[in-house]
């Protein structure tokens, strides 16, 4: 898992979100780093009491700090804006547009504390870098697989490499079903329990095929045969027929696999000839479909033959 972060600068340069972030001093620390999606009024902070100020957070100075500031005795709000300014804040944004006081923009000069500016409003700006901070700071990984859409059900198809994972997706795909990855996928941890797949940008709609090559999927089957990204909610695994190994013939266990501390539906196919794979990866997304439902087709016949047990047990004959 990558531990992820941003610098104040990829929030000057955002184009995205409409921050509309500007840099008013400070532009020694624009390489400081954010690692919490979560950000602060600082309230208290700005009258000396301290004890509950996170400086890894993004502090937003709205109309009522600034006000406040600008109220008090020039020579105390020096002293309290130093004491605040002494801790390693990663930056200080203030909304409205509105122009700090002098001694905050020396303070955060002096300090290396990026200040930066937004004409928005501080509930619509909160709102928007609350959603920027989320998205880019989710918790990712890359795993070497293929992600398809089947009826609506993210599988993650796992497996050695040339197990057949691609021609399957393949397969998949000519029966209406839609690629999100091929190759490598890259997952985000999106809270507060869902993995969302996506493909690197380099080799997004693109598929390889031994034999073939690299094909684009959406210039072949059309833009319905693609997804940029998908919830994953279940994780298929291709492996090589044993003959010697026992595999799970009534799938009464549900197995899980894990990504990034979440737990996934797991099942494990394995792969010989006259095997069509295609249609067990299909009929596996039903069944999740079904299960999902509350309906158990493998505890069922299970309960029904115990039944029946009850009622005559093995070994009695019939007169």
């Amino acid at each position: 898992m990558n531990t992820v972060s941003l610098s104040i600068e990829d929030l000057l340069n955002d184009s995205e979100y409409g921050l509309d972030l500007s840099l008013l001093a400070g532009g020694r620390g624009v390489s400081h780093r954010v690692s919490s999606s979560r950000i602060q009024k600082p309230g208290l902070a700005l009258t000396g009491y301290t004890d509950h100020l996170h400086p890894d957070r993004v502090q937003v100075l709205g109309n009522t700090e600034i006000s406040y500031l600008r109220q008090l005795h020039e020579e105390l709000a020096t002293i309290f804006v130093d004491k605040f300014c002494e801790y390693p804040i990663s930056c200080i944004i203030v909304t409205k547009g509105l122009d700090p006081p002098q001694f905050l923009k020396d303070a955060a000069e002096r300090e290396a504390i990026p200040l930066l500016v937004t004409p928005l409003q501080s509930s619509t700006f909160i709102s928007l870098i609350t959603k920027f901070l989320e998205e880019r700071l989710l918790p990712t990984t890359h795993i070497h697989g293929v992600l398809v859409d089947v009826l609506g059900v993210g599988l993650l198809l796992l497996g050695k490499s040339g197990i057949g994972k691609s021609e399957c997706a393949l397969d998949l795909v000519i029966r209406g079903h839609r690629l999100v990855a091929d190759d490598v996928v890259s997952v985000k941890k999106k809270m507060p329990a869902a993995l969302v797949g996506q493909a690197a940008e380099a080799i997004q709609y693109h598929i390889e095929i031994r034999g073939l090559g690299v094909l684009n999927i959406k210039n072949l089957f059309g833009v319905s045969s693609i997804r940029e990204k998908k919830i994953i909610d279940m994780v298929i695994e291709l492996v090589e027929w044993d003959p010697q190994h026992e595999y799970d013939r009534l799938g009464l266990d549900d197995e899980v696999y894990t990504i990034l501390d979440i737990e996934l539906p797991y099942i494990k196919i394995p792969v010989r000839p006259g095997r069509n794979l295609t249609s067990i990866i299909e009929v596996a997304a039903r069944n999740h479909l079904l299960k999902g439902m509350g309906y158990h087709s493998a505890r069922e016949f299970q309960e029904k033959l115990m039944a029946r047990m009850e009622v005559r047990p093995l070994g009695d004959e019939v007169e």
